[in-house]
């Protein structure tokens, strides 16, 4: 007997975590229940997978988490390379360990913004270091919240040149 049905819509309604993957740091952001704004909300500086786990439960539990979106890092050409690959793992990771749906969404050009908008700040290349990340995941959330068909659109959106 095969299973014949539809997957589960990804949640229109309640909070989102947004994430952007890193090997040493992730930056996190959260979006507003009716999902229309997003805010940065945190860098978390990677530890073992059993540390990483006890946080983001917790993180999702405090922020009541419906649903993960994950930046992915796509090349130009719309290709993905290795660190697609490694976003795509540490959000299967995440998902299976909170239990919660999750979408993977083209981050280019975020983390680019967010340096932009640091450097026009008063702030030292310190205080930049610890913001860029979770200012690079609210960019990509916010994109992803204010795409008009969200359960439709693709995780990344090829571009031809």
């Amino acid at each position: 007997m095969s299973d014949t049905s539809e997957p589960t819509p990804f949640p229109t309604t309640g909070r989102l975590l947004g994430v952007d993957f890193g090997t040493k740091r992730v930056g996190f952001a959260v979006s507003s229940m009716d999902q229309k704004y997003s805010s940065p909300l945190i860098v978390w500086q990677r530890q073992s997978e059993q540390g990483d786990a006890r946080f983001l439960k917790k993180l999702v539990a405090e922020h009541e988490i419906v649903g993960l979106v994950v930046g992915l890092p796509v090349h130009m050409s719309g290709d993905e390379g290795g660190v697609a690959a490694q976003a795509r793992a540490y959000g299967d990771w995440m998902a299976a360990t909170v239990n919660l749906p999750v979408c993977y969404w083209d981050e280019r050009f975020t983390t680019a913004s967010a340096e932009v908008l640091l450097y026009s700040s008063d702030m030292n290349a310190k205080q930049r270091k610890e913001k860029i990340d979770k200012l690079a995941a609210h960019l990509m959330l916010q994109s992803f919240l204010d795409t008009d068909d969200r359960n439709q659109a693709p995780a990344s959106f090829p571009v031809k040149e």
